[in-house]
């Protein structure tokens, strides 16, 4: 019997290292389908730039000031080897507001606004693979993207008119972009391994991108919303 008991209380000291390092070790990250990304910026639209304009309607409306612009972007990982490809669609929304100018050029009582929703499908790569094997935490991206973006003018309640014509449309275009993300996860690495086994987040980053915009229908005559703008966000591979 002492000889059992001998043996049993070897077998679980034995056990017991086991045990520890299967309480203590890290879980493993679970598989990347895609991110949600969160970011906003200023978008001055490049109407003043439409051929045929003898003055500069947006400037001496706006006073040359961008619009706020939040977007909402979601993507699909098609590709996860030397970085990450995939696919990408955003919405967003922006809008200006300015007093209303009178025939005589003096500002009225009633507000006026340009208000805008851009709409991008984006291809995109990202070289995060130095991030998650050498643990560099900077990733590098770039997309390039088909754009439509709806339009309208209000003044007062109700949409503006220009020429007698509804002032509201849409306009096709294109968009590349560059930017670069730094990982958060080398700040606080269990609080990320937490958020991935708990809601499924494998990664969260901040970024920086710059986009050169060209949204006049490919060219053709008519107004102009095309940007060079800055965005800042938040994403989150899960």
């Amino acid at each position: 019997m002492r000889r059992v008991l001998g043996l049993g209380i070897a077998a679980l000291l034995f056990a017991l290292p086991a045990m520890a390092q299967d309480i203590t070790a890290p879980p493993m990250r679970s598989p990347r389908h895609g991110a949600v990304i969160f970011r906003g910026g200023g978008y001055m639209p490049r109407i003043d730039t439409e051929k045929g304009l003898t003055k500069k309607p947006y400037k001496e409306t706006f006073n040359d000031a961008s619009l706020l612009v939040i977007e909402l972007e979601l993507q699909r990982f098609f590709y996860q080897g030397i970085g990450t490809a995939g696919m990408g669609l955003s919405v967003g929304y922006g809008e200006k507001y300015a007093p209303a100018k009178l025939d005589s050029g003096a500002a009225s009582a009633e507000k006026t606004a340009l208000k805008l929703v851009p709409l991008q499908l984006d291809a995109f790569y990202k070289f995060d693979y130095a991030a998650f094997e050498w643990g560099i935490p900077l990733i590098p991206y770039g997309k390039l993207g088909l754009v439509y973006t709806p339009w309208w003018m209000t003044k007062g309640s109700s949409t503006g008119l220009i020429n007698g014509n509804k002032a509201s449309g849409g306009k096709w275009g294109w968009a590349a972009t560059g930017g670069v993300a730094f990982l958060l996860d080398v700040l606080e690495p269990r609080f990320a391994r937490d958020f991935d086994s708990d809601l499924g987040v494998n990664h969260t980053f901040l970024f920086a991108e710059y986009s050169h915009v060209e949204v006049n229908n490919f060219g053709e005559a008519g107004l102009v919303l095309s940007s060079r703008r800055w965005m800042f966000g938040l994403g989150l591979d899960y």
